[in-house]
């Protein structure tokens, strides 16, 4: 395994001695490794990652070197690169809608854990050769609130569904087991709370004793404010799994994703222009690197350098645009950068690993972002 060296200590470093026109993603493999220890170390349970949260090679390798040995995937890419990179990996395809031939391409890899949330999916595993010794965890959803999106308007099944999903896994062989997703960006533990409840009440209405429960991904990245407190949790829960199941827990799974791997990247973009009107244009936008600024909110965590240092003036709202010729490429709102902000400068984005190079575009031949490690990120 070749974990890729830094060649800067930080990426104020970079840009000055390099002083790139294009936008850079900077990635510390130190930040990312110590994340993944700390789910490790926090959470009660098996850890997994959700590949799509970021799935470079560089990402994958310094998770699999953190102690990271099973990966959520929801396509067969996610799983090839996945197995290139470690065979002896665990996968569980949570993608709980899959075509003949990807169910078949799974069964190939070994995948040991499917998810489902209808009946017609279950009668695909049976049907295209899933082994009844692989586990089926029934998706639950509720219109639980406390997240920036809800998963639930896409995937899951409602308690009722779930009970009858629950006894049809169980009757047909397989590892029977539950999951849930609380939704993206979910800094509220009640949401786990609720969810484990109900999973405990479809269980027992089934009749069926659950080998796992996935408690799912949704932990919140830190994009404005207090960082996210993954260790409270990690204790609601603990705690709530004791309380709803009484004696007969099942064993805890979670499959973070963007809390994994966000804190380990910051991206550089540059200022290409201040219009007289005050609109910041930059080299990089929402088909970029900034794509979820629109749908979960601007980040706080800016910093802006100048080709002679750090920025440091009071603090100006400003109208920001992408690179593309598309109206549509601005992000939300006004965004605060220092009032002595110049064209030329670069304005580094912190926590933006997830995602960011995962739904990139090409859109008017932009999109195109180098990646260089350092060893910090301020």
């Amino acid at each position: 395994m070749s974990l890729v060296q830094s060649l800067y200590s930080a990426p104020a470093l970079h840009l000055l001695s390099q002083r790139p026109d294009h936008p850079v993603l900077y990635f510390a493999p130190s930040i990312l490794q110590a994340t993944a220890r700390r789910f490790l170390a926090g959470f009660p349970g098996l850890v997994t990652y959700a590949v799509k949260a970021n799935d470079a090679v560089e990402v994958l390798e310094n998770l699999m070197a953190a102690g990271i040995e099973a990966f959520d995937v929801a396509s067969p890419f996610e799983m090839a690169r996945v197995k290139a990179l470690m065979p002896s990996a665990v996968l569980h395809y949570n993608n709980p809608v899959r075509s003949e031939a990807e169910i078949k391409t799974a069964v190939g890899y070994g995948v040991g854990s499917y998810s489902v949330d209808s009946m017609g999916e279950l009668a695909k595993l049976v049907r295209f050769g899933v082994p009844r010794s692989a586990e089926v965890t029934v998706r639950l959803r509720l219109p639980v609130k406390g997240a920036a999106y809800d998963f639930g308007a896409k995937f899951g099944a409602d308690p009722a569904l779930a009970v009858e999903l629950l006894k049809a896994v169980s009757d047909a062989g397989f590892v029977a087991s539950m999951t849930f997703h609380p939704g993206t960006q979910c800094a509220d533990p009640d949401a786990w709370r609720a969810y484990i409840d109900i999973c405990a009440d479809v269980a027992r209405g089934a009749g069926v004793s659950l080998r796992r429960l996935n408690v799912g991904g949704g932990y919140a990245s830190h994009r404005t404010g207090p960082a996210p407190d993954l260790e409270a949790i990690f204790g609601v829960i603990e705690r709530a799994a004791d309380r709803a199941f009484a004696g007969a827990v099942p064993d805890l799974v979670c499959e973070p994703g963007r809390a994994m791997v966000a804190e380990a990247f910051s991206l550089a973009t540059r200022v290409k222009a201040i219009r007289e009107d005050g609109a910041v244009f930059l080299n990089d936008g929402i088909y970029g690197g900034l794509a979820e600024m629109p749908i979960l909110g601007n980040i706080d965590r800016i910093e802006s350098v100048s080709p002679e240092g750090a920025r440091n003036g009071a603090p100006v709202q400003h109208v920001v645009f992408g690179p593309t010729c598309d109206s549509l490429d601005r992000l939300p709102g006004m965004v605060p950068f220092p009032g002595d902000l110049a064209e030329g400068d670069w304005v580094l984005w912190h926590g933006l690993g997830a995602y960011s190079t995962a739904t990139v575009t090409r859109f008017n031949g932009y999109g195109e972002i180098e990646v260089v490690t350092t060893d910090r990120l301020a």
